[in-house]
């Protein structure tokens, strides 16, 4: 893990900021995975300790490190969780929460679907697949909805926007509860079909035939969980 001196930014926490963010990024190996500890940042950084300290804070809060008091800096992966810990907060009526949840979700998967199909790699086709079978044997509805947020996931991935999965991801609690309404209460038989058919488009390249068939399970989702604006909506 490689840092510099800061060249003296207008802001030194926001400098702080963007070079430990870069170093996150672009860390890949299992040893990156711990920032040094905090005099030894100052110091390669040529800044206080006291601005390390507002810096890794900020960074926290966005999710991308976690300190744990007397063991170190440790880098994580959770930048949907500011908004994840705000809907609750926002939207404090289960069934309104669930409902803009659908109408956020008809708003961004289809696309996500049709960029899917254009720009999937072999890869990424070969582990919606693998996700697909595991909905097919989940045993029961917890292994069964854990397997249709990750097909969902991986839709967003093969996309090749990471603000699509960013915001998924955001979603992610609230999305458990949506299922917990779908899978939870009518099974998981809806949802293979209609992953089935938009793998199938993405495995054929066709665009537009990904983003109707992720359009179409959303709006059965939202059926399934007796939300009359997108009833209203897909009567349209």
């Amino acid at each position: 893990m490689n840092i510099t001196a800061l060249q003296r930014p207008t802001s030194l926490v926001e400098g702080v900021c963007q070079q430990l963010a870069e170093l996150i990024r672009d860390g890949s190996s299992d040893k990156d995975r711990w920032l040094p500890a905090e005099r030894s940042l100052a110091e390669q950084l040529g800044v206080s300790r006291t601005v390390v300290r507002e810096a890794t804070k900020r960074l926290e809060q966005q999710g991308m490190l976690d300190i744990q008091h007397g063991t170190g800096i440790k880098v994580v992966d959770k930048l949907h969780r500011p908004l994840n810990d705000s809907l609750s907060l926002l939207i404090p009526d289960v069934a309104e929460r669930l409902q803009q949840l659908n109408e956020t979700r008809l708003s961004i998967e289809p696309d996500a679907a049709a960029f899917a199909a254009q720009r999937a790699t072999m890869e990424q086709i070969n582990t919606m697949r693998r996700i697909q079978s595991q909905l097919e044997m989940a045993p029961d509805n917890a292994a069964a909805i854990e397997a249709d947020i990750a097909f969902h996931h991986a839709v967003a991935d093969a996309s090749g926007n990471l603000i699509y999965r960013l915001i998924l991801d955001s979603l992610a609690e609230i999305g458990i509860a949506s299922r917990l309404r779908t899978i939870g209460r009518i099974g998981k038989k809806a949802a293979i079909e209609h992953h089935s058919q938009i793998l199938s488009a993405i495995e054929r390249r066709d665009a537009t035939a990904a983003c109707e068939a992720m359009r179409i399970h959303i709006l059965a989702a939202g059926d399934d969980m007796d939300l009359p604006s997108l009833k209203s909506r897909n009567s349209k």
